[in-house]
């Protein structure tokens, strides 16, 4: 599998955002289950969100904390907490230990990355640095989206068709599996993995690790 990917390409470099109150070590240890002939191809970045959890991780029991989170909202989602506050220490992550090529996110950290080539086009966030070439969605939905508000800076982030490559992880048994249909279909083009698992990464079969590489191998030709 390794030989299928283009030779003699530098490694796109990946800013990968975690879940709602996990870490970037928990998902380095999700994303871990994918065959080391993908990830070796991959240069992969994990980060912290910079606010502890404040409250009870999900996690709790499956893998060891410390715990973080991007955000918070209100029961109906019309309120956000820290969204800004995150996005800013992201794009002085990215400026300090870029450039980065995409993103990767999962679950919370997905809903992130999905909003944020619209919020660079419109130069509402991230203008300090080069606009992504890609996303890579798991778990995720758009704000706006299905019972899901949105926070003021990523009010116009799916206003209308996102050129962005994208790929996109749904799972048949996940909660967000609605609302990652109706994210994906904002973006023009998307590549979609189909997954028989719920609200996780999903360790990938022969069929999805080649769609996998089919993605990597269109971005790498991206200049």
């Amino acid at each position: 599998m390794e030989e299928s990917l283009i030779q003699n390409q530098k490694k796109p470099r990946i800013l990968c955002l975690h879940g709602f109150r996990t870490s970037g070590a928990i998902l380095k240890k999700q994303i871990g289950k994918w065959p080391e002939t993908l990830l070796h191809n991959l240069d992969l970045h994990f980060l912290d969100a910079p606010f502890p959890a404040n409250g009870k991780s999900d996690v709790e029991g499956f893998f060891d904390p410390p715990y973080f989170e991007w955000y918070r909202s209100n029961q109906d989602f019309t309120e956000y907490m820290n969204f800004e506050e995150s996005i800013a220490y992201i794009e002085h992550y990215m400026v300090m230990h870029g450039p980065f090529d995409g993103l990767l996110g999962f679950s919370q950290g997905a809903f992130i990355s999905a909003a944020v080539p619209r919020m660079q086009a419109e130069g509402v966030a991230l203008t300090k640095v080069e606009k992504i070439k890609f996303v890579v969605i798991i778990s995720g939905a758009k704000f706006g989206g299905i019972k899901i508000g949105q926070p003021k800076l990523a009010a116009n982030a799916f206003s209308s068709p996102i050129r962005c490559p994208s790929l996109h992880f749904i799972g048949e048994a996940d909660f967000l599996k609605e609302g990652g249909i109706d994210l994906m279909q904002s973006f023009v083009n998307p590549v979609v993995i189909y997954h028989p698992r719920g609200h996780t990464v999903p360790k990938l079969d022969e069929k999805s690790l080649q769609t996998m590489v089919s993605f990597i191998e269109t971005i790498l030709r991206i200049p």
